[in-house]
Parts: C-alpha cells; structure tokens; sequence
C-alpha cells in the first residue's frame, strides 16, 4: 500500500490533498503533524473511491495491514467541501463473536454488547439498505438485545450476519462509495453548490472505544462561540459514547465548569487540560477556528477529527477579524473568508435561525431582514399604526410612489407582484424596510382585507405576521428574533476592506434619512437621488398636483414657485449630512399620471382643493393616462416638454449649494438628467440648467460649481455614448431600466414566470438580480468605450440596483468604471465584495 496514491496511511508526509483526499483527510494529516494523539488512519483518494462504485475495490488485506489485527475501525465520509456532505460514518467495524468475547473480559459485557449492536443496527441499514423498522421489536439492552438484533438480520437477510473484518469493510466501502455516485445524493450536493462529478473521499481509522471500566466517552470542543463568535469554551461531553452521541444525549456533561450540571473539567481535568491547549494549538497552527471531536478511553485522550467551527455570520465576522488582529492570518485572507452577502445577516435583524416557523407563503426575498407587525392592507392604515405605536405589516398588490408615507410607517412589506427591482423592492433595500414581493402561493383579497394561504387558512387584517426578507417567507406570529450586530470587528473589517478595493462606492438615497444611512455605512458619496419621492408628502402633492393642472407655463411656473423652497430645503439636507462628499441627483424621473388619483374619492378631494368640477378632474386625468407609461412622457421628455419643473429643480439644487457651502465644506452637486435617448435630448436641458446657474450666481453674488451628465437607461443611449459624452462630466448607467428595454420586460411583472425561466435554463439568473453580462454588459461596455473615447477622463459609473452584486461590481472594475452605486443598506457588501476583488486581482 505504501506505492499506491489512492490508499494511504495517514502520516505528516504522505502525498494528500483535499483536492484528491478531501478535507477530513488533510484536517486528519495536519493533526499528525502536530503530535496530536490521531488514531491510525489511511486514506482512500477520489478516484479509489470512484473505483470502488465501479465495482474495483483497492486490495482489503493491504488496507486492514495498517492496523492491529484485533482492532476496530470506523470510516468517515471526506468531502472536498464538509457543507457537501456525505454517507454516514460506520463504526466498530471488526465486531464478531470471537472479538465480543474478547472485549466482554476487557470492557465489560454491556459495554461490549452495545459496541456489537450498534455495529450490526448501523450495517443493516447503511450497508444493506434495510428497513430500520425491522429492529422495532427488539427489547431491553446487554446480550439479549444483542441476540435479537443478530436473529433479526439473519431472519432479513436469510444469511448470518457477515463475520470477518475484511467482508464488513469491503461491505461498508461499496455502500458509502455507490450512495454518493447516486442521483438523489448528486443532486442534493449540487443545490448546495458541488460540482456535479464533486469527489469523496473515504478515512479508515481505527476506533478508540469511549466505553469500558474506566473513564470512557467521547465529545466536542472548541474555543468560540458559534452564534456571537467571542471567546468561551464550549462543547458536550457523554460518559460511555462513542462518536458525536455526546450531542444528541441529553446526559450530556458541559465541558467546562457550568453552574447548570457536572463538567469534564471537574470529571477529567488533565484531559480537558490537554483538550484545551490541543484546540489552541489548531487554531493557531490550522490558522481557523476548530471543533475537536474526541474520545476518552480508560483517561487517555483521543483526537478523532478537527471540523471548522460552525458559525452565524455574525460569528464569521469575529473569528475571521479576531484571527486577524492576533497575526494568525493576514488582514487579507480575513477579508476574503467573509462571503459578501452574509453582512445582510449583521446589518439586519433577523428571524432565529432555531425559531420554529410556521410558514403562511412565500416570494422574492427583496430586501433583507425580520420584521414582526399586524397586518394592514391600505398606506393610510400604516399610518394610523405608526401614530397607534403599533408595529404594522404593508400588504399590497404592488406598491406606487403614493404609498411611500405608509412604506415608511410599516415594519416590512408585502406585495403579490414584482421583482427584484420593483418599486417595493428598491424603496425597501433604500430604507432598510424588510420586503418579499411576488408572493404567488397567497390570494391577496384586498378589498376584504385579509390573506388566504394555500392550505385554506384565513389570515385578516390585524392577524401577526413576520416577514423574513432574507429568506422570502412569510410567516405567522412572532417567532424569536437575531438582532443586528455592527460591533467593533464588523467596523474592523470595513476598515480593511477600504483600504484594499480600487473602485468607489457610493449610495442611492432619496431622502436624508437614507444619506444619514449611507453616511453611518461610510458611503463615497450618494450616486443616485430620485428627486420624485419627495413630491408626495402630503404638503407638496396637492401643490404638484395643480401644476398639473396649469394650463399655461406661465401658471405652472407660478405654482413650482411654492415648491421651490421645499426642495431647496431637502437639498441643504441632503448636503449638509454627506458634509461635502458628491451628490447626484436625478431630475424628475417619473410620469405625471402617477401623481394624480385614480379613484373616484381621490379625485373628489381633488377637485374640491382645487375648485374645479369634478368632470374636469375625470377628465384630465384619463387623459393623461399612457398606455405603456414607462416608455412614455417621462424623464428627460418631460423636461423638454415642461421645461419649468427642471428649471425649478435646478435652482433649488443651485440656492441649497450655496447655503450649504457657507457652513460646511464645499459642495460640488451632480445633476442627472434621465432616460436620455438622444444628445439633443441633452443640449436642450443643458441650455437651460446653465442659465438657471448663471441666473442664482448673479441674484446671490456667489459662485459656485457644478456636475451635469446622463443616467444611460436606455440601448440607443448606451451605443451613442459617444455623441453624448461631448456634453457631460459624467455618464451613470440605470441597469434597472436599461435591463428592462433591452430584454422587453416588465421590472414589476418579471416575477411572475421569472423562477420558471431560469428553471428550465432559459436565464442562468435573473436578470434584475444579477448583471446580464452577455446583454446588458455588452451595452455598457459599448457605452463606457465610446463615451471615453469621445471625453476621455469622463467619470463612469453604475447606479442600478446591480450596484451591491458582487458579480456586477467585479464586471464594473474590469470595464474601468470609477464607482458602483447601490442602496444604502448594501454599501457594506458593495465594499467587502470590491476589496476581494481587489485582492484576488494582486494574488492573479
């Protein structure tokens, strides 16, 4: 066996890898290096193991040859990866009547009995594949159930039960190896990201007993905890067990000294001693912080394996800092061990990852994060909660910019339409506001006010839900919550992580809540502020709302006189807060239509506040109606069709940068005009926000700069970039509206079959979540080309909800733009998931 590679003896120096031996194999080798007491082990590489599907078994008596000739074994499962999985582990293998009588006189005869039956139990079912029902009627404990579970076998199999160690280890070997060949074991490997011809590799170790005379047992420990991540010593230890039985066993020991019940460290201190300095000794030579899974026999001390400590993602974070700060590993590898997305669970609360569930449907997790409230179905009724200090759940169909008061004032939302990019979605990643969107496995019978689930379960207004965002479910009561932990090791890590990356990372924020959100999460600056949220307070609604009503532009200016100072005071907000770090802010974006009601109540408000007969109102309203609103008067059209809401915007942006400026550090505003198509489109409102500049620096005496460039939303405006760029400083593609044209779909209504598209490979993904590299990517890269090479220098930037996917950040970085923007809450994942990329372009 020493010349074959694919059945090993386990030593400091044999030629293992965890590509060709798997992680329990290299953790077991690491071990032996360091003098740990490691039960002899040999290894069984990927390819022996496939060999032995194949019905090639490698040479048994070679194997068995390793170990002493009355020894037990066991053989473990070694995967590439330990979340992959793997066959059950099968102890005691060896156990015969010759060897029982042998460990009768030496353990004890309930000792051994127990050894035997277990072994028999474990064969039976993971070896021969029968029904554990069959050992139901098998009674009591000692040699009479060991008699029982012999006579059942036999009576099973019409064979006694197989006698030598070789037979039995053989059996053991073809079983593991052919269940990970299977289809149901491929499969489930797959869905937690194997490779589809993943390998496994197996261990043969030979077995410390933990039961016997002596002090015998076995268990877990390890050095931090797995939920917060902090010092403490933990683990479980079971007085005569075998394997991991000291974590299923209520008779468990503590491990260290607990007021609570007995502890190994008062039973067996010198061995807790030793456990202790062994998983020092890991954790600093392993370089991870490890679980050690071992056995006392008769007060010696076994080291069975070493497994990387099970932790929340707030644990995570402090471990890999904390391994940092000691000098273990380097600030690099501690960045590069944190996945990106896992910071949602920090940033959030979250429900409990033990917390029983009682799941009512379930949608497209749309903003992360747990939130616990009563259900309304109507803005105003969330409202009325918020004022009630009652915690509330928004359901809707789809939410409008008219709900965004009661979006505000609920705990979480719900709606049965929509994507990732849906209006619910963007404002609720934007504020921090738990959302599941495209619930399609609950009637929304609004008008009724209340949910009806799949299972027939009637869910009024008023009945306590959670919403997990995280996860996309929606869940009854009030199950126990993970509260959000920004301590001094998350702030840490974002200190690395900025001193590494080499792109920007700015925010999107539409409010100075959301810039004071952006501002906490060290954000370079807000690169996306739709100005349209702030019409609908109820003050300035009605006021927009008459000039849409002016019939000349002379009356419209008149009215956006009085909304003039309203915006200026949001701008000084907005300012004042990123204290003289750039913002950009988008001019008006959306439809008039959206601003006027549809209802009949609605419109009789109206036409009272506005003196006008209700006909009239009706009226203009239907006629303002679009067809396909999105693609209509909107955006940059608007501005050229009515010029003055621009002109009333640009000014206030101008007023609020000089008011600003006198009390805090200069401010350079950004003005983007959107759904550009045309440059024409661009000299037009270029014309007229210079002379509004020109205009405010001779009223105030005071001047001033300022930034003016395109949101690139649309195809034609990405492949003429070129023409385009000759009249900004800067071009930022909207991926949200962009991905919409270029596909022809429906942001809002995408959802619907979305999951089916990408189920029968049709997508990879979908594409408003992550960056469509081969469509839209190839529209941006045309855009970020020409649009340099006519302005060379001129900034690029992305400010979709693509911002915050590590996927589209790492295409942004390669096609040279400047920064990503994204919604405030994924700042922090936009910078952790720019400084691993930073970091694995240097190791390239």
């Amino acid at each position: 066996m020493q010349n074959n590679p694919n059945t090993t003896l386990v030593t400091p120096i044999a030629p293992i890898a965890t590509t060709t031996h798997g992680g329990r194999a290299k953790c077991l080798q690491r071990l032996s290096r360091l003098d740990l007491p490691v039960p002899t082990t040999v290894a069984l590489s990927f390819d022996a193991v496939h060999d032995i599907a194949n019905g090639h078994l490698p040479d048994i008596e070679a194997i068995l040859g390793e170990f002493p000739q009355d020894a037990l074994l066991c053989v473990r499962p070694s995967s590439e990866d330990p979340d992959w999985g793997g066959p059950s582990a099968i102890l005691n293998i060896g156990m015969n009547d010759a060897r029982y009588e042998v460990l009768c006189a030496t353990l004890g005869t309930d000792a051994a009995s127990a050894l035997f039956t277990r072994f028999v139990q474990s064969y039976a079912i993971h070896v021969d594949r029968l029904d554990p029902d069959m050992f139901d009627d098998v009674t009591g404990e000692g040699p009479g159930a060991l008699q029982q579970v012999l006579q059942a076998y036999e009576v099973e199999q019409e064979i006694p039960f197989p006698t030598t160690r070789a037979e039995q280890l053989a059996g053991v070997l073809k079983s593991m190896a052919r269940a990970w060949e299977g289809t149901s074991a491929r499969l489930l490997r797959q869905a937690k990201g194997a490779p589809a011809d993943a390998g496994l590799g197996l261990v043969v170790q030979q077995m410390a007993y933990g039961v016997g005379q002596g002090e015998c047992g076995s268990g877990v420990l390890q050095l931090v905890s797995s939920k917060t991540g902090l010092p403490q010593i933990t683990g479980r230890y079971l007085r005569q067990s075998q394997g991991r039985d000291a974590l299923l066993g209520d008779a468990s020991l503590f491990i260290s000294r607990d007021p609570r019940g007995p502890s190994l460290e008062e039973c067996v201190p010198d061995c807790f001693a030793q456990l202790v300095e062994h998983a020092r000794l890991m954790r600093t030579r392993l370089r991870e912080e490890m679980q050690g899974e071992f056995t006392i026999e008769n007060g010696e001390l076994h080291i069975l394996d070493g497994v990387r400590v099970a932790r929340s993602s707030r644990a995570a974070v402090r471990i890999a800092v904390q391994l940092a700060r000691d000098k273990v590993i380097p600030i690099q590898d501690a960045l590069m061990r944190i996945e990106p997305g896992t910071l949602n669970e920090l940033l959030h609360r979250q429900v409990d990852r033990h917390a029983k569930r009682d799941v009512l449907g379930t949608g497209i997790a749309a903003s992360p994060g747990a939130a616990t409230g009563k259900l309304v179905f109507t803005a105003t009724e969330a409202q009325a909660s918020a004022a009630r200090d009652e915690d509330c759940i928004l359901v809707r169909r789809e939410t409008s910019p008219e709900d965004i008061r009661g979006m505000h004032a609920a705990k979480a939302i719900i709606t049965e339409r929509g994507g990732i990019t849906s209006h619910a979605a963007v404002i609720g990643r934007g504020i921090g506001l738990p959302c599941v969107v495209g619930v399609g496995d609950i009637r929304f019978q609004t008008r009724k006010s209340q949910l009806l689930t799949k299972d027939g379960r009637v869910i009024p207004a008023g009945e306590t839900v959670t919403v997990d965002g995280t996860n996309g479910v929606i869940l009854l009561g009030a199950p126990e919550m993970q509260e959000a932990a920004l301590d001094d090791a998350f702030q840490d890590l974002m200190d690395w992580a900025d001193a590494e990356r080499d792109i920007g990372i700015r925010a999107n924020a539409d409010t100075p809540a959301d810039a004071q959100t952006a501002r906490n999460f060290a954000a370079q600056g807000i690169g996306l502020c739709r100005t349209e949220h702030m019409f609908f307070e109820p003050g300035r609604l009605t006021v927009m709302r008459e000039m849409i009503f002016a019939e000349t532009s002379d009356d419209r200016r008149a009215v956006l006189e009085r909304l003039l100072p309203m915006q200026r005071t949001d701008f000084v907000q907005l300012f004042k807060i990123m204290q003289g770090q750039p913002v950009c802010i988008r001019l008006f974006d959306p439809p008039l239509h959206e601003f006027l009601p549809t209802d009949r109540d609605g419109q009789h408000g109206l036409a009272d506040a506005l003196g006008l007969p209700l006909s009239d109102v009706i009226r203009r309203v239907e006629a303002m109606v679009e067809y396909n609103p999105m693609l209509g008067l909107r955006g940059v059209r608007l501005g050229v069709t009515v010029p003055e809401i621009y002109e009333m915007q640009a000014r206030a942006i101008f007023e609020a940068t000089i008011e600003a400026s006198r009390d805090g550090d200069p401010v350079e505003p950004e003005i983007m005009i959107p759904l550009v198509s045309a440059k024409r489109e661009v000299e037009l409102v270029k014309s007229r926000i210079d002379a509004i500049a020109a205009a405010v620096r001779t009223e105030k005496g005071t001047d001033f700069t300022f930034r003016l460039g395109v949101m690139v939303e649309t195809p034609r405006a990405a492949l003429r970039a070129g023409d385009i760029a000759q009249h900004c400083s800067f071009l930022s593609f909207g991926t949200n509206d962009l991905t919409q044209m270029t596909y022809g779909l429906s942001r809002d209504d995408a959802g619907r079959f979305m999951s089916d598209y990408v189920r029968q490979e049709v997508f990879d993904e979908d594409p408003f979540h992550s960056l469509d590299i081969d469509g839209v990517g190839e529209l941006l890269t045309l855009g970020a080309q020409r649009g340099r090479t006519s302005r060379p220098g001129i900034t690029l930037s992305l400010c979709g909800e693509h911002g915050g996917d590590p996927e589209s950040i790492a295409f942004c970085r390669a096609a040279g733009f400047d920064y990503v923007s994204c919604s405030p809450f994924r700042v922090p994942v936009a910078r952790l998931a720019a400084a691993q990329l930073a970091i694995g372009h240097k190791i390239q």
